[in-house]
């Protein structure tokens, strides 16, 4: 491991210096077309597939207690399909930048930012703008990656992560012998989660998962049941008088099932988005923790008990499949489809497959007056997947 994370760090002083080299070479600074602009995958407007495209947008420079960072990896999550379609409370006006949390190197410091040097590996969570070459978001929001850990599990680790410990542990107590049901199990959020319920003794998890992902997926929760199907009494057959935690993101007619299986005194926590009887039901928004209620210390402290986690080989960032920033769109619909085990990642530096680059990028023939087929899978060429 220590070989692994010297490697590394050679590696990224190399990348620092190479790129300083060339700005020696060319006068001190690269041409101005360059330094000035970035790629970014950009929402023109609210709806559907054809309203994203990648194009040139002036290149950020970092305020006072931010970073630069030069972007390798981006995560994709449900809420981005949200965004995008303008199903959430109060969207920002558009064109936009999407994307929440990157991984990449510093580049530059804002000032007063200390605890960080130019060329550190992080992962960092953004508030929008994270699908581009180049972020700049506070000092509090950064968090170095562990030596062992590339980029595109960094770019998968914070979301997935800090939104499962803080349900499991802050929000519903999680302690030894307690009982777990969570929805959409082979998804992001579904395997942080089956991997923390691991790290206490005796918990029992339950998932749910469209039945094709079953096979994948199976060893990491305790009993595992097709979505689709009556779980309810499936549940029920194994532990008669429910389970103590419901993790839910699916809500619909899931709400009633998962309420009707929680013991009294249990947590039923929306996630992604009244009652008599003796039950709690939570909420959970990591965004707003992040960004509307200045809780960054919380998440930071989060962030360290699961990177210590992650450093004593007790979880890992599932990641299912990487993307061209070109192919977002492609990427988009695999999530729309739940097709995806783990999390989807934008690699920055990844060439795009030709078939799909065309339509994801400003020069695209059919431009915006494409017609929006997403969730039409017959129609659509499909990339091979990195698993």
């Amino acid at each position: 491991m220590a070989k692994e994370g010297a490697q590394r760090a050679e590696e990224t002083e190399q990348m620092i210096d190479k790129e300083g080299g060339r700005e020696a070479a060319e006068g001190g600074s690269l041409r101005a077309g360059d330094a000035k602009e970035m790629r970014a995958v950009v929402l023109s407007a609210f709806g559907g597939l054809n309203k994203l495209r990648v194009s040139k947008k002036a290149m950020p420079e970092p305020q006072e207690g931010e970073l630069k960072i030069r972007v390798k990896a981006c995560g994709l999550n449900f809420i981005d399909l949200m965004v995008r379609q303008g199903n959430i409370d109060n969207p920002p006006k558009t064109p936009l930048v999407p994307g929440f949390e990157c991984s990449g190197i510093v580049e530059a410091l804002g000032d007063s930012v200390k605890g960080f040097e130019i060329g550190d590996r992080v992962m960092a969570f953004v508030n929008y703008n994270a699908w581009a070459e180049v972020v700049c978001t506070p000092v509090e929001f950064v968090y170095r990656i562990p030596d062992d850990m590339n980029f595109s599990e960094a770019a998968a680790f914070p979301m997935n992560f800090v939104t499962a410990y803080m349900m499991l542990f802050e929000v519903a107590n999680l302690r030894e012998g307690m009982s777990v049901l969570v929805h959409s199990a082979g998804g992001g959020v579904g395997q942080a989660v089956a991997q923390l319920c691991s790290t206490i003794p005796n918990v029992t998890v339950f998932g749910t998962a469209s039945s094709f992902k079953h096979e994948a997926i199976k060893n990491s929760v305790t009993h595992l049941f097709d979505r689709n199907a009556d779980y309810v009494q499936e549940v029920k057959r194994i532990s008669a008088d429910g389970v103590d935690i419901v993790l839910d993101c699916l809500c619909g007619e899931n709400t009633g099932k998962g309420l009707s299986l929680l013991k009294p005194l249990g947590t039923y926590i929306l996630y992604g988005e009244l009652y008599e009887e003796n039950k709690v039901i939570a909420g959970f928004s990591l965004l707003n923790l992040l960004f509307k209620q200045n809780r960054g210390g919380l998440i930071k402290g989060v962030m360290d008990k699961l990177l210590h986690l992650y450093n004593s080989k007790k979880i890992k960032p599932v990641v299912d499949s990487l993307w061209a920033l070109e192919e977002v769109k492609e990427a988009m619909q695999r999530i729309h489809d739940r097709g995806n085990i783990g999390k989807l990642i934008l690699d920055v530096e990844k060439a795009p497959t030709p078939l799909m680059a065309n339509d994801s990028t400003e020069t695209s023939e059919a431009g915006e007056e494409e017609e929006d087929h997403e969730g039409d899978n017959e129609n659509k060429e499909r990339m091979p997947f990195i698993q």
